[in-house]
Protein backbone atom coordinates (compact mmCIF):
# COMPACT_ATOMS: atom_id res chain seq x y z
CA UNK A 1 0.00 0.00 0.00
CA UNK A 2 1.25 3.47 -1.02
CA UNK A 3 1.09 5.77 1.68
CA UNK A 4 1.12 9.85 1.38
CA UNK A 5 4.35 11.35 2.06
CA UNK A 6 3.81 12.29 5.85
CA UNK A 7 2.42 9.07 7.02
CA UNK A 8 5.56 6.85 6.66
CA UNK A 9 7.61 9.64 8.57
CA UNK A 10 4.83 9.31 11.28
CA UNK A 11 5.28 5.42 11.42
CA UNK A 12 8.63 5.45 11.23
CA UNK A 13 9.37 8.73 13.64
CA UNK A 14 7.28 6.12 16.56
CA UNK A 15 8.39 2.74 15.52
CA UNK A 16 9.93 1.91 18.76
CA UNK A 17 7.81 3.79 20.67
CA UNK A 18 11.00 6.09 22.58
CA UNK A 19 13.54 8.27 22.26
CA UNK A 20 16.00 7.17 18.93
CA UNK A 21 18.85 8.64 21.42
CA UNK A 22 21.73 10.50 20.02
CA UNK A 23 23.48 9.94 16.46
CA UNK A 24 27.40 9.52 16.65
CA UNK A 25 29.00 9.15 12.74
CA UNK A 26 31.46 7.17 12.29
CA UNK A 27 33.94 7.42 8.63
CA UNK A 28 31.74 10.86 7.62
CA UNK A 29 34.96 13.10 7.65
CA UNK A 30 37.72 10.69 6.87
CA UNK A 31 39.03 7.19 7.69
CA UNK A 32 38.54 6.10 11.64
CA UNK A 33 36.62 9.65 11.91
CA UNK A 34 34.43 10.48 14.82
CA UNK A 35 31.63 13.00 14.78
CA UNK A 36 30.00 13.29 17.95
CA UNK A 37 26.78 14.83 18.55
CA UNK A 38 26.96 18.97 18.83
CA UNK A 39 23.88 18.93 21.13
CA UNK A 40 24.32 18.52 25.01
CA UNK A 41 23.77 14.97 25.42
CA UNK A 42 21.31 14.23 28.69
CA UNK A 43 20.44 11.51 29.93
CA UNK A 44 17.22 11.11 32.78
CA UNK A 45 18.47 8.71 35.95
CA UNK A 46 15.92 5.30 36.28
CA UNK A 47 16.45 5.47 32.14
CA UNK A 48 18.40 4.59 29.28
CA UNK A 49 21.26 6.24 27.01
CA UNK A 50 20.98 5.12 24.01
CA UNK A 51 23.67 5.76 21.50
CA UNK A 52 22.98 4.65 17.71
CA UNK A 53 26.52 4.66 15.65
CA UNK A 54 26.23 5.32 11.80
CA UNK A 55 29.21 4.11 9.67
CA UNK A 56 29.50 6.27 6.50
CA UNK A 57 32.38 3.85 5.23
CA UNK A 58 34.52 0.43 5.39
CA UNK A 59 33.48 -1.20 8.52
CA UNK A 60 35.29 -0.01 11.65
CA UNK A 61 36.41 -1.62 15.24
CA UNK A 62 35.45 0.96 18.01
CA UNK A 63 36.22 1.29 21.59
CA UNK A 64 34.16 3.00 24.37
CA UNK A 65 35.06 3.13 27.54
CA UNK A 66 34.74 5.90 31.09
CA UNK A 67 36.71 5.89 33.51
CA UNK A 68 34.21 7.88 35.63
CA UNK A 69 30.67 6.79 35.18
CA UNK A 70 31.06 4.39 38.20
CA UNK A 71 28.37 6.41 40.29
CA UNK A 72 25.95 6.50 37.74
CA UNK A 73 26.28 3.02 35.81
CA UNK A 74 27.22 -0.44 35.70
CA UNK A 75 28.91 0.36 32.46
CA UNK A 76 32.27 0.60 31.77
CA UNK A 77 33.77 -0.75 28.50
CA UNK A 78 32.58 -2.10 25.20
CA UNK A 79 33.44 -3.08 22.26
CA UNK A 80 31.60 -2.76 18.88
CA UNK A 81 32.42 -4.08 15.35
CA UNK A 82 30.35 -1.51 12.90
CA UNK A 83 29.60 -2.27 9.77
CA UNK A 84 26.64 -0.62 9.03
CA UNK A 85 24.55 1.02 12.48
CA UNK A 86 25.14 -0.18 15.63
CA UNK A 87 23.11 1.14 19.02
CA UNK A 88 25.01 0.64 22.08
CA UNK A 89 21.95 1.27 25.45
CA UNK A 90 23.55 2.70 28.86
CA UNK A 91 21.40 2.01 31.74
CA UNK A 92 21.00 4.89 33.93
CA UNK A 93 20.69 4.00 37.72
CA UNK A 94 17.88 5.90 39.51
CA UNK A 95 19.44 6.79 42.54
CA UNK A 96 22.13 9.22 40.36
CA UNK A 97 23.01 12.56 40.92
CA UNK A 98 22.98 15.39 38.80
CA UNK A 99 26.34 15.71 37.32
CA UNK A 100 28.07 14.47 34.21
CA UNK A 101 30.22 11.35 32.92
CA UNK A 102 32.40 11.25 30.15
CA UNK A 103 32.68 8.54 27.56
CA UNK A 104 35.74 7.87 25.86
CA UNK A 105 35.08 6.63 21.90
CA UNK A 106 38.41 5.21 20.03
CA UNK A 107 38.48 3.77 16.40
CA UNK A 108 40.95 2.47 14.15
CA UNK A 109 42.25 0.42 17.29
CA UNK A 110 42.85 3.89 19.57
CA UNK A 111 44.58 6.18 16.63
CA UNK A 112 41.65 8.03 16.92
CA UNK A 113 40.43 9.15 20.13
CA UNK A 114 37.06 11.79 20.89
CA UNK A 115 35.15 12.14 24.44
CA UNK A 116 31.62 13.21 24.89
CA UNK A 117 29.94 14.19 27.99
CA UNK A 118 27.22 12.55 29.47
CA UNK A 119 25.01 14.76 31.54
CA UNK A 120 22.62 12.76 33.79
CA UNK A 121 19.33 15.03 34.61
CA UNK A 122 16.54 14.07 37.44
CA UNK A 123 13.02 12.90 35.35
CA UNK A 124 10.63 16.12 35.70
CA UNK A 125 8.18 15.62 38.30
CA UNK A 126 4.89 14.03 37.60
CA UNK A 127 2.10 16.10 38.46
CA UNK A 128 -1.37 14.47 39.47
CA UNK A 129 -4.32 16.58 38.15
CA UNK A 130 -7.68 15.16 38.90
CA UNK A 131 -10.09 16.80 36.00
CA UNK A 132 -13.21 16.97 36.87
CA UNK A 133 -15.93 15.17 34.15
CA UNK A 134 -18.24 17.09 32.44
CA UNK A 135 -21.59 15.42 31.51
CA UNK A 136 -21.24 14.38 27.51
CA UNK A 137 -25.19 15.46 27.34
CA UNK A 138 -27.10 18.12 28.58
CA UNK A 139 -28.85 16.99 32.21
CA UNK A 140 -32.81 16.94 31.41
CA UNK A 141 -34.24 19.60 34.37
CA UNK A 142 -37.53 19.00 34.23
CA UNK A 143 -39.10 20.85 31.29
CA UNK A 144 -38.00 21.01 27.75
CA UNK A 145 -35.31 23.52 27.12
CA UNK A 146 -35.93 26.29 25.22
CA UNK A 147 -33.96 25.41 22.08
CA UNK A 148 -36.16 21.96 21.59
CA UNK A 149 -39.35 23.96 21.11
CA UNK A 150 -37.72 26.48 19.32
CA UNK A 151 -37.23 23.44 16.38
CA UNK A 152 -40.18 22.05 16.84
CA UNK A 153 -42.16 25.48 16.46
CA UNK A 154 -39.35 26.34 13.52
CA UNK A 155 -40.81 22.52 11.95
CA UNK A 156 -44.34 23.03 12.11
CA UNK A 157 -43.66 26.46 10.50
CA UNK A 158 -41.82 24.78 7.63
CA UNK A 159 -44.24 22.12 6.84
CA UNK A 160 -46.86 24.58 7.29
CA UNK A 161 -44.82 26.38 4.02
CA UNK A 162 -44.37 22.43 2.60
CA UNK A 163 -48.45 22.72 2.02
CA UNK A 164 -48.83 26.06 1.57
CA UNK A 165 -45.97 27.56 -0.49
CA UNK A 166 -46.36 31.10 1.38
CA UNK A 167 -42.82 32.50 1.35
CA UNK A 168 -42.78 34.39 4.78
CA UNK A 169 -43.00 30.56 6.47
CA UNK A 170 -40.42 29.35 5.42
CA UNK A 171 -38.02 32.39 5.94
CA UNK A 172 -39.63 32.28 9.94
CA UNK A 173 -38.87 29.11 10.56
CA UNK A 174 -35.17 29.42 9.88
CA UNK A 175 -35.36 32.61 11.54
CA UNK A 176 -37.05 31.11 14.48
CA UNK A 177 -34.31 27.53 14.47
CA UNK A 178 -31.27 30.36 14.33
CA UNK A 179 -32.23 32.61 17.26
CA UNK A 180 -33.60 29.22 19.14
CA UNK A 181 -29.53 28.45 18.36
CA UNK A 182 -27.73 31.87 19.48
CA UNK A 183 -30.07 31.74 22.35
CA UNK A 184 -28.61 28.67 23.69
CA UNK A 185 -25.09 29.26 22.22
CA UNK A 186 -24.87 32.25 24.57
CA UNK A 187 -26.44 30.98 27.40
CA UNK A 188 -24.28 28.73 28.47
CA UNK A 189 -21.05 31.52 28.23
Amino acid sequence: MMFPFPVPVFLSAGADGYDAGYEVHLNRSGINSIDTPREKITAESGSSLRIRFLNHGAPIHITITSSNAGMFTDFFHENLYVVDESVLTIPIRKDSLEEAFDLEILSGYGVVKTQMQVHVIHPPAVRLSIQEEYPLQPVAHGRPHLLMIMMGIALLIYCAWLYTHIEFLNIASFIILIVGALYTWYRQQ
